[in-house]
């Protein structure tokens, strides 16, 4: 069942069930008050009648005849006149006695002082009256038909209203659903056409700032980092091709002319010293894929823990040296800690030796001297890591694209690389819940300042 049908259904029951309420309010209020209305008038009539017995002293023969032409044409009180030792002195209608009082209900008139009740859908009421010091004992009994009629139309009015009045609600209500799920439907058309040939499309918005606009918006700021995904995967895919399409193009080459042509021991050395270059090159680049897509995966996924820092530090200093003997690379603390929380993070110690690794080396192989120099220094809540170098520097305009993957700025001619490093760095850094920042001159040197937070001391 759709949502239009189901808000329509929804609707009338709610609108319904309001409505049979005040119906049923209402309907209940005319029949109290009918009864009320009635149950007066035969109070009155009884009043009235005991005033013309015993004040005005009409003939009992006159009383009756007036009761019995009346009762003719409508529904005239019945009424009855004892004294408290229960002997009538008076009723309008002897042979028809529809009351049919008893000694009991004398008693209870007379110790109440007036009682209410049905008898066959006629209404009776009896009540004390007093006339020169004397208790007298009136019962008055009649069937309001005219009541009745009455509220029966009112019933059957009730009813035929509230049928009609739900046949219009459901009609009204499946109208206005159809309108204001209108721009839905709208959104699930436009959201049917959208496929990843044409992520360009957006859904229609407006500037109400109701809660489809917002949903629209929302979905227009998914379908934005979609796009600028599949850009980036068609970006970060091409720039693969041609960072491994380079070496192994040069190993092809290298090994077809080898076979082609006979060579001298020593040109077959050089062939194959190129030809391993370029394989080393393409594990480098693996390597580097590989350490990206551990770098981007669900925090959740990747296993935490204690781990010190100087440790890493010193690892990841290790396996530069081992790759690369020249490069010299210094590690200073600033400041003395007093228990290892101070110099521990809660990280991945693999991640966090890439990331470091990868600043040493980009440090030392842009500077002429070959080195690179780490500060660290403890805060009340974070530990701070300088990684300096001397070397050429970089340029204001490579200094806005230095984390994007694959990029190489002016300085891809000092030394060789694939772009991957930084960028890498900077995914490791953020999963670790930490910042990294650059500050660069030409010719003077550059600086990444990396900022972890390190486990709360006790």
């Amino acid at each position: 069942m759709k949502i239009r049908t189901r808000i329509t259904i929804l609707f009338t029951l709610i609108t319904g069930t309001i409505l049979l309420a005040f119906a049923a309010v209402t309907y209940y209020t005319a029949k109290e008050n009918r009864e009320k209305d009635f149950y007066t008038l035969l109070k009155k009539e009884a009043i009235t009648k005991a005033n013309l017995f015993f004040n005005a002293s009409v003939d009992k023969k006159i009383l009756q005849d007036i009761y019995h032409n009346n009762r003719k044409i409508l529904n005239e009180v019945e009424v009855a006149i004892y004294d408290t030792a229960f002997k009538l002195l008076y009723h309008d209608a002897v042979d028809i006695d529809f009351v049919k009082e008893t000694p009991q209900m004398i008693n209870k008139i007379n110790h109440k002082g007036e009682i209410h009740f049905y008898q066959e859908g006629w209404q009776v009421i009896g009540l004390k009256y007093e006339f020169k010091d004397k208790s007298f004992i009136i019962t008055a009994a009649a069937y309001d038909q005219y009541g009745y009629d009455k509220l029966d139309d009112l019933f059957k009015t009730i009813v035929t209203v509230f049928i009609i009045s739900i046949l219009v609600i459901c009609i009204a209500g499946h109208f206005f659903s159809i309108k204001a799920f209108a721009p839905v439907k709208e959104m699930t058309s436009k959201a049917a056409e959208i496929s990843a040939t044409n992520l360009d499309l957006r859904l229609p918005s407006n500037s109400s700032k109701d809660e489809l606009s917002e949903l629209a918006d929302t979905f227009n700021e998914m379908l934005n980092r979609l796009e600028n995904s599949f850009d980036a995967q068609k970006h970060f895919v091409s720039n693969i091709s041609h960072e491994l399409r380079t070496p192994l193009a040069a190993i092809i080459t290298e090994l077809e002319l080898s076979a082609h042509k006979d060579r001298t021991i020593a040109e077959y050395k050089s062939a194959v010293n190129n030809a391993l270059t370029d394989a080393r090159k393409l594990a480098r680049l693996s390597n580097s894929l590989l350490d990206l897509a551990k770098a981007s995966y669900d925090p959740s996924e990747i296993a935490f823990k204690p781990i010190r820092m100087d440790e890493v530090l010193l690892d990841a200093r290790q396996q530069v040296h081992k790759t690369n003997p020249d490069y010299k690379i210094d590690i200073h603390f600033e400041n003395d800690f007093e228990n290892d929380n101070q110099i521990s993070v809660n990280g991945n110690e693999y991640l966090l030796k890439v990331a470091f690794v990868n600043l040493f080396e980009n440090g030392c192989k842009f500077s002429y001297e070959r080195q690179s120099t780490v500060s660290v220094s403890f805060g009340n809540e974070k530990i701070i890591l300088r990684f300096a170098d001397n070397g050429i520097g970089i340029s204001e305009s490579d200094m806005k694209k230095i984390f994007t993957p694959f990029y190489r700025g002016v300085n891809k001619t000092f030394a060789e690389g694939n772009g991957i490093g930084l960028s890498l760095t900077q995914k490791i850094i953020a999963l670790h819940k930490g910042t990294i920042a650059i500050l660069s001159k030409e010719n003077q040197g550059t600086t990444f300042t990396v900022i972890l937070p390190h486990i709360p001391t006790s």
